[in-house]
């Protein structure tokens, strides 16, 4: 690269990785570490080469300007991509990429620790604690459910979801049964003992538990819904680690409200830092402030996978995790 591109950040990173933008690239920081508004967005497409987005910035049709934009990639920081009209994106030359891979562990784990939480009523058991409400130990005191050997039902059988049933299946016993948008390789439910099932009606009355490991974005907007959320059995768990908007908050409130289902443990909402009041009141709902891939060890590894994506780019390569 003869000359140093100008690379913004939009919020703030790992030391490490900044460390490094700053070497190879011309990089401005977000140092107040706020979110950017659509505006900020519009200048910034026309001031860098580069704009290396997080999975909360929003960037709809409007934030793309209509003349011509310098900015020639949007790097993302995570592996979600819905809140990038890529189409937008491409009708004005604009490349989009993303950190798949490495932060799939992780959120596997947020994803068996929210299972584990809501199902041991762990959240409660320690509200009642810090509050000097235990009154000690005692036979029919919090009873939860049991979820070795129980069933998993995942939607979405990608790396994350492939990393949950390997925890679920080899650490607690349990019976994996798959929903996916297309087959999965026999071999590859072969090591799981998993059973690819054809529609999520099939597969939600037949769980104990559900884990949505599935895209975001339109099309998967409230996948799970009232008419889904009835057709769970009314002591089974729903799990997101996801997106936000997969999941209708309103009809899951009302479901936990009326005890149509046993619980929930979410990491990711709809119009996060927003919660509904109707959420956060519930007593069997376990909730985290979108902890997936948030390990030093994962959120340096994006920070370097954006990096690669960039040199990549820059150098006149191919990006490996180009996705528009």
């Amino acid at each position: 690269m003869a000359a140093k591109p100008k690379v913004l950040v939009t919020r703030r990173w790992p030391a490490a990785v900044e460390a490094k933008m700053s070497e190879i690239f011309d990089t401005d920081l977000n140092r107040a570490d706020r979110p950017l508004g659509l505006a900020e967005f519009r200048d910034a497409f026309r001031s860098y080469d580069a704009v290396l987005p997080t999975v909360t910035d929003k960037l709809p049709a409007e934030a793309f300007c209509e003349a011509p934009a310098r900015v020639k990639i949007l790097a993302n920081y995570g592996v979600g991509f819905s809140h990038i009209d890529t189409g937008s994106a491409k009708d004005r030359g604009i490349m989009v990429t993303n950190t798949p891979d490495v932060l799939s562990e992780c959120t596997a784990d947020i994803a068996m620790t929210l299972m584990l939480m809501v199902a041991r009523r762990a959240g409660e058991g320690e509200r009642e604690v810090r509050d000097g409400k235990w009154t000690g130990w005692r036979p029919t005191h919090m009873i939860g459910t049991r979820v070795s050997g129980a069933t998993l039902g995942i939607i979405g059988f990608g790396r994350i979801g492939q990393a949950m049933a390997q925890r679920a299946h080899h650490g607690f016993g349990m019976k994996i049964l798959v929903q996916n948008r297309s087959a999965i390789a026999p071999e590859v439910l072969a090591r799981y003992n998993a059973v690819q099932v054809e529609t999520i009606e099939d597969l939600l009355p037949a769980c104990d538990f559900v884990s949505l490991h599935c895209p975001g974005g339109a099309a998967n907007r409230h996948l799970i819904n009232a008419r889904r959320l009835d057709l769970m059995r009314p002591g089974a768990f729903l799990i997101n680690t996801a997106r936000g908007e997969v999941v209708d908050e309103h009809a899951l409130s009302r479901a936990l409200w009326y005890g149509t289902i046993g619980g929930a443990g979410l990491d990711v909402f709809e119009r996060e830092p927003q919660i509904p009041a109707d959420l956060l009141n519930s007593d069997n709902l376990v909730l985290l402030p979108h902890l997936g891939s948030a390990t030093r060890e994962t959120r340096e590894a994006m920070g370097f996978r954006v990096f690669e994506n960039l040199v990549d780019f820059f150098e006149g390569r191919a990006p490996r995790d180009r996705v528009a």
